[in-house]
């Protein structure tokens, strides 16, 4: 077991966990609506981090990069809570019928529409394919993991090799399936509303989410062995490149879908906008624009920027907290049109996941070497972290 700086705070994220989901109780038996509402958001925030933390990982895996080698166990570690999250998931299953329309059989009888998704949209289907979804991510992950730890042990490039290959795959399979996912567990929630591009804004969200995150540990710990011999600003360097380059995708994408939508003028289109720019809302996807994109893209063109720890950390922590705003803007209209509208199980459900899901993170992550050992490709990352101090 590793000990970290941060570690002293695992049990208190466990506890604090606990303790939020305790308290979000009540909500689930005197205000259903609300709870599951709530839980929803908060589901579909720290799952996409974890699957932010399983694609960067095997991005890495498939392309190297120095910027891999200092920030794959934190990856890993994200990626690794996929398991929790499953079981996060399955609250959800009690509350089908008051976030989705599909569930609701008086609202089937009276919608042409639900009734022509039908085949589709139902709990059998909802279960398998979610099923289908946690398995998939789940068995990658592990298998990832697992030759990952394997490499540590052995100077023999299989498991290296095996990394790669599964990487392949894997990097079409998981976003494929969490696209599946988003038309399921999001887009579903108004039945008369889609996109085709609406699970690669998505994915892009959850990448940029990941990389931000993975950013903010790094700069925490960089001063903990072997760290410091291995990190330099070059690092921040090519990560904050990174996150420019997802700062920019991600704008492109649902940029795209809004222009789409707006030019194509379909009442079944843009009533998916009109209740998330109506009253109070249009000022949260003003934030959303501003800190999500304007600011940090100004900012990450600057190389001083990009190579300075503080710098880059301030950039970061505003993206994943303005993250935080976009999935509540993606998700609470449909159930709060008119205004932006805060209930106490909002924080009682994300606080509480998150605990969860940061205890799992610290464990994971204190199992084993910061750095992984053995990866043919890091002598010659090492050698160039060399000349670049």
């Amino acid at each position: 077991m590793i000990h970290l700086p941060f570690q002293r705070f695992r049990p208190a994220a466990m506890a604090a966990g606990i303790l939020f989901l305790a308290a979000g109780i009540p909500g689930a038996i005197f205000d259903r609506h609300a709870f599951f509402v709530s839980w929803l958001f908060a589901f579909v925030f720290w799952l996409g981090l974890s699957l932010g933390c399983l694609n960067v990982a095997m991005m890495h895996y498939l392309t190297g990069g120095r910027w891999g080698n200092v920030t794959r166990r934190f990856l890993e570690a994200g990626y690794m809570t996929l398991p929790a999250m499953a079981i996060c998931f399955v609250p959800l299953l009690f509350g089908l019928h008051i976030l989705y329309p599909w569930a609701r059989p008086e609202d089937v009888a009276a919608d042409r529409i639900l009734q022509q998704k039908a085949a589709y949209e139902n709990f059998s289907g909802f279960l398998l394919r979610a099923i289908l979804f946690f398995g998939s991510w789940i068995v990658i992950a592990a298998r990832l993991r697992r030759y990952s730890l394997q490499q540590d042990a052995t100077v023999d490039p299989a498991p290296t090799i095996k990394l790669r290959t599964l990487s392949g795959p894997g990097i079409v399979l998981v976003p494929l399936t969490m696209t599946f996912a988003s038309v399921d567990w999001i887009m579903s929630i108004e039945p008369a509303w889609f996109s085709t591009i609406f699970g690669v804004i998505l994915l892009s969200g959850q990448v940029l989410a990941a990389l931000a995150f993975i950013i903010i540990l790094l700069a925490q710990i960089q001063s903990h062995p072997p760290l410091p011999t291995v990190t330099t600003p070059k690092h921040f360097h090519d990560l904050g490149n990174l996150l420019l380059a997802f700062v920019m995708f991600w704008t492109y994408v649902a940029f795209s879908q809004f222009l789409v939508v707006y030019s194509g003028n379909q009442p079944r289109e843009i009533g998916w906008y009109l209740h998330r720019v109506d009253g109070t809302w249009k000022w949260l996807i003003g934030l959303v624009a501003l800190f999500h994109f304007f600011t940090p893209f100004f900012l990450l063109l600057f190389r001083a920027i990009k190579t300075s720890r503080r710098a880059l950390v301030t950039i970061a922590a505003m993206i994943l907290v303005v993250h935080v705003a976009d999935i509540f803007w993606i998700i609470m209209p449909t159930f709060y049109p008119g205004g932006i509208s805060i209930h106490w199980t909002d924080f009682t459900a994300w606080l509480g996941m998150g605990g969860i899901w940061l205890a799992i993170f610290f464990t994971r992550l204190a199992g084993h070497p910061l750095v992984a050992q053995n990866d043919p490709r890091q002598e010659n990352t090492l050698l160039k972290t060399a000349d670049a101090k």
